[in-house]
């Protein structure tokens, strides 16, 4: 049995119009490349970049907050409906309630994504949390979601191709984003 299945459907999770992720383990696998100048690159997947863009195509915000300061990670934001990215963050969920209060959308119907014990905090202020299935434990046990996909790898498009689908979003985002006809 997948680590997903242990948990609640998602169909009867709330309805959210914003999802946050971290970045460090959830959106890459967690690795950095440090040469002498400092950071050199992270490894993201173009599954998640999908994934993101479908959810945006269904009317769910996007944003980022994360532990750390990177021009890769501007970068990656840059090409995809992200629509804010809070870098350098020491404090989760002061940033996610702040985020929440100026976008005008309660903590209820925000989700949160994330893998380790940074994120803890900020999930459980959300009406729905997620994380890879190579979260920390804490995370995994705390999550109301576990993706069959690891962080960096997948595990943001199985959130976003579950949740849509649970919701009954996913063909309807896919006709809008792509012209593709798929099913829900």
């Amino acid at each position: 049995m997948s680590r997903a299945q242990d948990k609640p459907a998602l169909r009867d999770l709330p309805d959210i119009r914003l999802l946050v992720l971290d970045v460090d383990g959830t959106l890459t696998d967690g690795r950095i490349a440090m040469g002498d100048e400092g950071e050199v690159c992270k490894f993201f997947s173009v599954k998640d970049g999908l994934g993101i863009q479908m959810l945006a195509a269904a009317g769910i915000r996007l944003a980022v907050i994360t532990g750390r300061r990177s021009r890769i990670v501007e970068r990656r934001v840059a090409e995809l409906p992200i629509d804010h990215l809070v870098q350098g963050c020491s404090n989760k969920p002061a940033a996610l309630k702040e985020l929440c209060v100026g976008l005008g959308i309660p903590l209820a119907e925000t989700a949160f994504m994330g893998d380790d014990l940074n994120d803890l905090a900020a999930m459980a202020l959300c009406g729905l949390s997620a994380c890879p299935a190579d979260a920390a434990r804490d995370v995994w046990n705390a999550a109301d979601y576990v993706a069959d996909a690891e962080g960096g790898r997948g595990a943001v498009r199985a959130f976003a191709e579950d949740y849509l689908r649970a919701k009954g979003l996913w063909a309807d985002a896919a006709r809008r984003r792509f012209g593709a006809e798929v099913e829900d």
